[in-house]
Formats: structure tokens, sequence, C-alpha cells
């Protein structure tokens, strides 16, 4: 009974990272701006997409409101001579640049200034990210100034106030007009900027002056209200962020306390933390007992006991008393940094819906300039009406056309559902995974590990001749030094029930068929039931007895002594105590379950039966995979497993679900983890991924229906141009505002409406 453990699950969540992190990537995933660094430059780091052969950096972006905005300044920086490779990822606004490193650096700065986006080495800190502050608001507020003065003139005096309103405007444009020129000359012409300065320009060419000014205004603020949503929805990442404390007490050689910036840490190194620090690093307790809340990772909101050996992760509470720890994770690879580079690498995975607006809203805005100019030509040309008035109406168009608010629809909702799912400890790599999840139809179930706890534990102990204690006292002696989990639970019984376990000699597994060994002289031997030698027969009232147990999905061995059976011990590898929660709930939901194992028929019938779930048992590896492959013709089926032979069928399946408990395999393979390994929170993360698609359904619909009741009401003469740039700017907040509701999430047992 000798079989490989199961590694813990605090041990894996490393194996859902994508791809592996350099350690001065640390300064610009877990905590930017605030870490010191020896170099002067920027970080050195791995770039989601970069080539290993060439250097890479990093830098944090400023002014980056919506996606659009982030692809823009990846096209920018493409553009740039020596870049070989640039990824820029909305959710924790990061820059990653591969490329010749002698002059690369410099360049890169100017080309996304110039674009409208400063960036902000690690090594400046607060400081530039406080003059880029002060450059934003100030243009706002001299434009507020001047405009406040100009109406004071034009109350005096019509001619100078027109002439004030006129510099008013040309002030406020040069910035956006240079942006929007920028942005042209990289690659995207039709940008939000280049709208603007068209409307603001014409509607000096009509004389409404005061207006263009109003429009420009508008414009400033909308773009710093769209900045302070777009916070906001990336708060959840931030708040991950801010758990990996900047500094950490070191224990040195000598034995004396050294405080040392957490990105100097290294496997092997003891820290200190004190009651009511994080842990700065993936940490090995030292210390007996401890008590730690690790309510970050996994949700669990109570403080969990953790013992002498055990791993604790990043971001961790110490709760009672003073702790030391060794650390066990690389700088930028602890819990906290591996599920930020998650983060990062799913925007690279846009669900279908996401990638259906990136097209759609490629031709979506030149269509709209073409629409803006034959509503003003047709009208004028063909029909002979007013050319002031027609080009006022095309220009209120242009400014309506602005697709912000709609390609921020989708990426807005997935990245709060995806800080949503990570707060309650269920990882999900990226918004394709979110919505196959959402979709789910079927869910395959694997029985070890997953819908068991995989820790078999003794139930039953019938002793046919002797005592149970003597009939204890010798298995546990056979299977003494097995790390099969069968004969752990047997030595763990005896320790229990306080049995005396005596020395065993000429121990050995007998392939196939069990253990034997010799215990006071006798031969002791733990056989499986149908492996018994054919000489040995059963009586009728033990063969009941095995029929009984078997029936109740028990494993069995048939204690032999000498040659004669004297007993029977029964394991059972006990429920989650939330499967069958889990199941109903899926079940409520319209969601089916079915269990795939290699068990046998008996026991997988009698858990199945107490889950309450359909079953397909005796499987191996590929008859899972046919399974699932029968399962995906007709409906949307996600695989939950936790082991290497479950592997083949999560690939299979539409979306897969590991356990955290499980093995490499499986969680690399996976689309999505329970890190916490609780399945109750499996049909919640399936309830919050209909709410993301939700959600997503009406920022769109909220989207587009504001831009059609403005085309309307510009096209009957009842809008204008400075209520086309507060619409625009107003239905960017309204869907990013809607999308900050999941992170609020809080599901209820009873809860089964997906309106979101």
């Amino acid at each position: 009974m000798i079989a490989e453990t199961k590694p813990s699950s605090l041990s894996r969540i490393n194996h859902l990272k994508p791809a592996r992190m350099t350690a001065e990537a640390a300064l610009s995933v877990s905590v930017p701006f605030a870490k010191s660094s020896s170099q002067p430059s920027a970080t050195h780091t791995t770039s989601p997409v970069s080539d290993s052969s060439q250097p890479k950096f990093s830098w944090q972006i400023q002014g980056m409101d919506c996606p659009s905005c982030a692809g823009k300044l990846e096209k920018a920086i493409l553009a740039v001579r020596g870049v070989e490779s640039a990824t820029v990822t909305f959710a924790t606004e990061k820059l990653f640049v591969t490329g010749d490193s002698d002059t690369l650096m410099g360049d890169v700065e100017s080309a996304a200034k110039a674009t409208g986006f400063p960036l902000i080495r690690p090594s400046q800190g607060k400081a530039a990210e406080t003059g880029n502050w002060i450059q934003t608001y100030g243009m706002l507020t001299l434009t507020a100034v001047m405009i406040f003065v100009s109406y004071l003139i034009s109350l005096k005096s019509e001619s100078f106030g027109l002439a004030a309103f006129t510099a008013t405007t040309l002030v406020g444009l040069v910035p956006i007009a240079r942006k929007a020129f920028q942005l042209a000359k990289r690659g995207s012409p039709f940008s939000i900027e280049t709208l603007m300065s068209v409307a603001a320009l014409g509607a000096l060419y009509l004389g409404e002056t005061a207006e263009a000014a109003m429009v420009l205004l508008l414009f400033l603020l909308g773009e710093q209200l769209e900045g302070y949503a777009s916070a906001r929805a990336r708060s959840g990442v931030k708040a991950l962020m801010a758990l990996v404390p900047e500094t950490a007490r070191r224990v040195e050689a000598n034995g004396e306390l050294k405080e040392v910036p957490a990105d100097q840490l290294r496997p092997g190194d003891i820290i200190e933390v004190a009651p009511g620090a994080r842990l700065p690093a993936d940490a090995v307790l030292q210390d007996p007992t401890a008590s730690f809340d690790e309510s970050a990772m996994t949700g669990e909101s109570l403080p969990v006991e953790r013992l002498a050996g055990d791993t604790v992760l990043a971001g961790s509470l110490s709760v009672e008393h003073l702790v030391r720890l060794k650390v066990t994770s690389e700088p930028g690879e602890n819990a906290i940094d591996r599920i930020l580079h998650l983060i990062e690498n799913a925007e690279a995975s846009k669900a279908p819906i996401e990638r259906f607006i990136d097209r759609f809203s490629r031709w979506y805005t030149p269509a709209m300039i073409l629409l803006a100019a034959l509503i003003v030509l047709i009208p004028t040309v063909i029909f002979g009406q007013s050319w002031d008035e027609w080009l006022y109406k095309g220009l209120t168009l242009l400014l309506i056309a602005c697709p912000c608010a709609l390609v921020i629809s989708t990426p807005a909702a997935i990245t709060s559902g995806l800080a949503a799912a990570a707060r309650r400890g269920a990882l999900i790599k990226g918004g394709a995974a979110l919505e196959q999840l959402g979709q789910a139809e079927v869910i395959a179930f694997d029985k070890t590990g997953t819908l068991t706890q995989g820790k078999p534990q003794v139930t039953d102990i019938v002793a046919w001749e002797g005592t149970e204690s003597e009939l204890l006292a010798q298995s546990a002696a056979v299977e003494m030094g097995s790390l099969h989990p069968l004969a752990n639970a047997v030595i763990e019984r005896a320790s229990q029930h306080g049995v005396k376990v005596p020395q065993a000699e000429l121990r050995k597994a007998l392939p196939g068929r069990g253990v034997q060994g010799q215990v006071g002289g006798k031969v002791i031997q733990l056989l499986a039931p149908d492996r018994l030698d054919r000489q040995i027969v059963l009586t009728t009232v033990q063969q009941q007895a095995v029929d009984q147990l078997s029936d109740a999905g028990k494993t069995l061995v048939v204690v032999l002594r000498d040659g004669q059976p004297v007993g029977l011990i029964a394991w059972r590898d006990n429920l989650r105590e939330d499967a069958k929660q889990a199941v109903q709930r899926l079940k409520s939901m319209g969601v089916n379950s079915l269990m795939l194992t290699g068990d046998n028929p008996r026991a997988a019938t009698a858990i199945a039966f107490e889950v309450g779930m359909d079953f397909r048992a005796g499987l191996l590896p590929e008859d899972k995979v046919r399974e699932v492959a029968q399962w995906s013709q007709n409906h949307r089926v996600a695989m939950v497993g936790d082991g290497i032979n479950d592997a083949p069928a999560m690939k299979m399946a539409h979306v897969g679900v590991a356990m955290g408990s499980g093995t490499d395999v499986a969680l690399e393979t996976a689309d999505a983890a329970l890190t916490h390994n609780r399945l109750s929170e499996l049909p919640e993360m399936i309830l919050l991924s209909r709410k993301t698609l939700a959600n997503i359904r009406q920022n769109i619909s909220l989207a587009l229906g504001l831009k059609l009741i403005f085309l309307v009401t510009t096209l009957l003469g009842w809008t204008g141009l400075w209520l086309a740039v507060l619409a625009d700017s107003g239905a960017t907040a309204l869907v990013t505002v809607n999308a900050l509701r999941l992170l609020r999430f809080k599901p209820e047992s009873s809860e089964t409406d997906v309106s979101g």
C-alpha cells in the first residue's frame, strides 16, 4: 500500500501562473511606487509576451482611463525604434517592453508622454506620480478659471468676451490637439482627441466660442471622471498589491534582527512577523503553532491554525503572537504576485464577447465619421439647407461617436469579476474562462480528492477472532512505515485509541494484493477480499460482512493470521462537508452534475447516492476524456478535478477547474482553481460569471442606447456639442460604475437571480 502523497494546496498555487516572473519584477507588480530599488532605471522584468534573449523593462502608466487607451499606447510604443514587443495591461496599469537597451528607455518614455500617457519608473516613486497629477489637474483648473474670466469679460463687452473665449479654447485645445497628432502619427487617427479637436475648431469656425470652450472643459472633466471610475474598477487589484508589506524583519546569522526591503528576501531566510503584521513572502512556519488570518487569499473569515512545517502565504496576517518563518518564495513570485500576474495575463485571454467588441470598435469610429460627413453634406449640397446648422449637427455627432463607453463596457466588467472571484479564493485565468464558466450546463466531477477529502479514515474494525484492539495493533504494526493513505489511516486509528503497536518484522508489499509482516512470530497479512488465495474461503457470515461494507462504498482488507481470516478493516474517503450542498446549489441553478471516477461501481454508487448525482465508474483517464467529449457535443461542460488522471478530461472540457490541493499538471491545465478546496464556492463562481455576462450586456445596451438617443436628439436639433461631450463621459462613467457592482458580490445560499 505504497502511494505518493499529495502536496499541500498552499504550496501549489504557484502552478497557476501562466509564466514566471524575474526577481526584479516584484517592484513593479506587488507594491508599485513604494519599494526602493538599487537600479536607477526601469525595472527589468518578464513581459507576458517577451523574448528572453532581449532586455526587458516595465513602467507604471499614468492617465490610462480605459482599455482603448491601452491599445493606443501599445500601438505608439511598438512604433518606437528598437522595440521588439510591447504589452500594456489595463488592470495593473503596467507597460512591459522588450528591445534594445541602449536608447530604448528614453525613447519609450518620450513616445508615451507625447501620446498622453506619462510613464513612471519604480525608482521615481511618488514624486513623478505627484508631478503628473499636478500637470493633469492643472490644465482642468486653468481652463475652468479662464472660462469664468471670459464669462465676466463678456458681461462687459461682447467683442472682448468673444476674444477671451476664443483664447480659452485655443489654450485648452493645444494639449488635446498635440495628443491627437501624436496618436494619428503612431497609428490611431480616430481617437477621441481627434474628434474633440475637429469639434472645437468647427465650433470656433461657427462663432460658437463659448460653447467650444465649454466642450473642452467638459471633456477634461469627463477624462478625470473616467480616470476616477477606472481607478475604482482597479481597486480590487490594488487592494491585493497593498497586502504585501514593503519591508521585513530578517533574522541575521548572528541572531540579530535587521529591517530589510521585502524584495531582498531569498528562500531560506528566517523572518520574524509581529502580531497584526502581514507576511512579506510565502514562508514555512518554524514555531510549534500559530494562528493566521488568511482571508486575503482564501476568503475564510476565521483565523487558521498552522503547525510547524506548514506553508503560510504572503499577505497572511499573524493573529496572536510573534512568529518566525522560513522564506520559500523568490521576490516577485509569492502568492499575491502570482495572482496579480494572472490578472495581467488574463487580458491576453479575452472573452469571445470582448474580442467582438474590439473588432466592432475598429470600424465603428470610422463609420461614424463617414456618417457625420454625410449628415453635413447631403442636406447642404443636395437640398441646399443651412451649412452652419448641419455642420454643427455633424460636429455634435462626431462627439457622440466616441466609442470609449462601448470599449470599456466589457473589460471593466471582466476585471471586476476576476477581482471579485480572487477575493473569494477562486482564481480564473482570463475573460474567456469567466465566460465559459457562466455558460456551463454540466459539471463533471472527479471523486477522490474532489468530491471527497482525499484522506481515507478507518470506519469499521470487525474481529472474527480475538479482540478489535489486538487486530488493530497487529495491522498497524504491519502498516508502519508505509506512505499509503490507507496505511496512515490505520496507524492514526491505533494512535487515537491508545493502542500499543508492537514491532513488525519482514514487512513487505504484495503488489496488487496488500501487505504482510511478522508480528510476535505470526504472519499477518492485509489483503483485498478479491485477492485472497484460492484455498482461503470465507464463511457465509464473513462474506456477508464483506458484502455489506462494500455496498456502503467502503474499501476493505481481510486480515489473516497465519493464513486464517481473523477480521476486517474498512476505510472510507469521506465526502467533503460542502459537496452535497454544492451539487444541490448547482441543480437549483439549472446545472447538472456528473461524477467520473476510476473507483469500483459499488464505491461510486454509494458516493453518488449520498451526493445526489449521476455517475460513471471504473474509468481510465482516456475513458474520462471520452465521456467529457460526448457530453460536450450537446452541452457546455466544466470538469472539476485534482489529479494527473483528470488533466486530459479538464483539457477536453470547455473549462477546467482544479482543486487547490491538486497536482501540478491539473493546476496548470485548469482554466480556474479553488485555492481553498471549498466546493461550495463552485456554484458561486458560476453565478458570479453569469452576473458578469449580464453586467456586460447591460453595459453594451447602456453605451449604445445613450448614443442612439443623442443621435436622434442631435438630428432633431434638441441637443448640442456640450451635452454630447457630457453624454459620452457620463456613459463611460455609468458603465464603469455598473461594473463596480460586481466587486460587492456577496451571494446568499438562496440567491438564483442572474440579472446582474
